[in-house]
């Protein structure tokens, strides 16, 4: 593979450590040439590590454009890659004459390059912002980086994501820090805890928050040190912030630190961050690899890495009170700091590698290559629809398992999603999505697709809008008439009460469905009882199943933000609004108690669907007299399947909690409002369930104790749910084979 690197030669900084490092391990690859369009520090810095490196100077950019072109052809290069505003606008003129894909790798917000430079905003960032609109492809520093760009309304497949990787290499031995912090001006001795930052001192690393809040960490613990090592025009207002403050002795202004940063990390005991925006610093995984604790602003690319409460403390940009507590905290408590440093590392030096890095950037030019050397079809594609964009875990899990098979079936296979909340969808998903009321648009999709996906779930129903119900039976009639293939994908069917609705689903299934496929039996007796008769009927699994928990550290941050120590023994309920269910609620409540009371179980009362759920699990827990929680805001669906997996029993109303907490082996209680709940659990030869009107204290007790014995055997649930795993698999046979219809 050869790719040609554009870039201004005059960077510093993040971008310039990132590019240099980069292009030095790639050239063990692959050839990565760099393009300058000056000589220079970078350049010579560049030769120096061994990169090839040429110098295209001057101002002509017409002239550049021609000589670039003829030496890229010349070469056989395959891709341009371009890293900054300049090499963006020649990257943006060598599209048409090259033919080949343009990708850039943005460093850092466009619309903050040239903060406190109104001329050069003005004209330089007018230039790039266009330029990046131009360009086939883009990078960002970051997930938060990629999110911002996809909220401005850049194209949300079009996007990577890449972290800024360090050589974790064991660092060499340092002398003894002491007499190194005492050289640079600093007023420590043995017992001294030393805060430390490393940036430069303007508007955007905020350093008077750092000041602010270091101060009011120094009034709880006089152990606290500052040393800020750096320069720039806010020195003298610093300074003078910290002698207002009464801690000029205390802070230390060590300016430019030479010979290298590994004994200015070496000599810390916490590295601090206060930017208001970042992309991902170098400077907290260099201070990682010292094993050093971290305290940063909650800004682009950093909540990544720091998973809060677990390996190191967020707080919000200009909160320094907060920063002060955490600043006393971590200078009280030895241990605690040592801990969440050795786990920084750990997880830094695994994700955040300079190796890490080198095989993403490798992992997308390679899928860049083969996207744009993807035969052009008249039809491509999928369009995905269903109760998307809802706020509902659930839902929002069935998709993210829809478009996790799809990607496995053809990763550049483009997709389209109809979402209420199309905005939200496209930055979760990084996916094309499209208003549900937007006509012309989904109909254009259609058009352009082979295959449309009824999404999971049960869409086919009128209990809680007969709306709801002719909207997708509309879509899939449309579809159809679009010339798509049609799949109900790992569906549930019903309640259809309505005598008219049953013959309308009946009569459109028939005439525009290929093939449905259905996650419980009771599904497939419906729509016997319809009429359903014409598409391949196939019992399958709900989709959801296939969906992995997050990572311990994840899930433990999660739990902590909400209070919940992440590993004590815990029975979750998972409840939900429904007529009857105020009534009901009491009951929930005792039997929350006797779990405690009989069992030592926790009560942990969690929201799957985050607006409406728990307003249930108050009224639940009201007059409740033993220890309890509320995990009101678990996150995605992976932390929710990371939080119900640290649960003894789930007691639950909710579908999904009971399908997430059965794929990890969790003992199940049912509370059945509605049949799909008892089909799933019958279908995974679960019997301890009751209906909500039929609920009484008695029986949910009895229920509770029954699986509580359950969850010293669960080898009878694991094994009922890796056949449904498997049985899952079918959903995506006939997706493939459709696609290849």
């Amino acid at each position: 593979m050869k790719v040609i690197h554009l870039i201004s030669g005059g960077d510093s900084g993040g971008a310039k450590t990132h590019v240099l490092s980069l292009l030095q391990n790639l050239n063990r690859t692959i050839t990565a040439q760099l393009v300058c369009f000056r000589d220079g520090p970078f350049a010579e810095e560049a030769r120096s590590l061994g990169i090839p490196t040429m110098i295209c100077g001057g101002n002509n950019i017409l002239r550049i454009r021609r000589e670039l072109t003829r030496y890229i052809q010349a070469g056989g290069y395959q891709l341009i890659h371009c890293h900054g505003s300049r090499a963006n606008m020649i990257g943006a003129l060598l599209k048409k004459p090259t033919g080949l894909p343009v990708v850039t790798t943005v460093h850092s917000d466009y619309k903050l390059d040239y903060m406190g430079r109104p001329m050069s905003r003005l004209t330089f960032g007018t230039i790039n912002a266009w330029a990046l609109r131009q360009l086939d492809y883009r990078i960002g520093v970051s997930d938060a980086m990629v999110d911002l760009l996809i909220q401005r309304g850049f194209p949300p497949d079009r996007f990577y994501a890449i972290y800024n990787g360090l050589d974790f290499t064991p660092a060499p031995k340092q002398e003894e820090r002491l007499p190194y912090l005492r050289s640079l001006g600093a007023d420590v001795d043995e017992r001294s805890v030393v805060v430390g930052i490393a940036a430069r001192l303007n508007p955007v690393k905020d350093m008077s928050t750092l000041i602010r809040g270091f101060a009011a960490g120094y009034a709880k613990c006089p152990r606290l040190r500052l040393v800020i090592a750096g320069d720039g025009e806010e020195r003298e207002k610093l300074g003078n912030l910290a002698k207002e403050l009464g801690v000029e002795k205390q802070v230390t202004f060590a300016g430019w630190i030479s010979g290298g940063m590994d004994r200015f990390y070496s000599a810390l005991d916490i590295n601090a961050l206060t930017s208001l925006s970042e992309t991902f610093p170098y400077a907290l995984t260099e201070g990682a690899r010292f094993h050093l604790t971290t305290v940063a602003t909650a800004v682009g690319g950093i909540p990544y890495l720091i998973d809060q409460d677990v390996n190191g403390y967020l707080f919000t940009p200009g909160d320094w009170q907060t920063l002060g507590v955490y600043l006393a905290t971590l200078g009280s408590n030895d241990a605690l700091r040592c801990d969440m440093g050795e786990k920084l590392y750990q997880k830094a030096s695994t994700q955040f590698s300079i190796q890490k890095t080198v095989d993403t950037q490798l992992h997308i030019y390679e899928e860049i290559l083969r996207r744009h050397n993807r035969p052009k079809a008249a039809r491509d594609g999928v369009v995905i629809c269903g109760a998307y964009g809802r706020g509902n875990a659930g839902d929002d899990a069935i998709l993210e398992a829809i478009l996790q098979e799809m990607r496995a079936i053809d990763p550049d296979m483009p997709v389209t999603v109809l979402s209420k909340d199309p905005k939200s969808t496209r930055l979760t998903y990084r996916v094309r999505s499209v208003s549900r009321m937007a006509l012309i648009s989904w109909h254009k999709a259609m058009r352009h697709a082979r295959l449309y996906i009824n999404g999971g779930g049960s869409l086919i129903q009128d209990v809680t809008s007969r709306r709801s119900l002719w909207f997708y039976l509309a879509n899939i009639r449309a579809a159809k008439k679009c010339g798509c293939r049609v799949q109900m994908y790992g569906c549930g069917i019903g309640p259809v009460t309505r005598e008219s609705h049953r013959k309308l689903a009946a009569r459109v299934l028939n005439c525009s469905v290929d093939v449905v496929t259905l996650r419980e039996p009771d599904s497939l007796e419906e729509l016997k009882a319809m009429g359903v008769t014409k598409p391949e009927i196939l019992l399958t699994a709900d989709p959801a199943l296939t969906l992995q928990k997050a990572a311990s550290d994840e899930t433990d941050s999660v739990l902590l933000r909400a209070g919940i120590p992440p590993h004590g023994r815990y029975i979750c309920f998972a409840l939900r609004r429904w007529k009857g269910f105020e009534e009901k609620a009491p009951l929930l409540g005792a039997a929350a108690k006797y779990a405690y009371e009989t069992y030592g179980l926790t009560p942990v009362f969690v929201a799957v669907e985050k607006h409406q759920d728990p307003s249930a699990g108050q009224m639940a827990a009201a007059g409740l007299n033993t220890p309890h929680y509320f995990l009101n805001d678990a996150g995605s669906a992976g932390t929710i399947i990371g939080a119900l997996s640290r649960m003894q029993v789930v007691v639950s109303m909710r579908l999904h909690a009971l399908i997430f907490a059965a794929g990890q082996g969790i003992p199940l209680v049912g509370v059945v409002y509605d049949p799909k709940v008892s089909a799933f659990l019958r279908y995974i030869g679960q019997e301890l369930f009751a209906s909500l009107d039929a609920l009484t204290e008695d029986t949910l007790r009895i229920m509770i104790d029954h699986a509580v014995a359950q969850s010293t055997h669960p080898e009878t649930q694991e094994a009922a749910v890796h056949r449904l795993q498997d049985m899952e698999r079918r959903n995506v046979d006939v997706a493939r084979r459709l696609l290849a219809e």
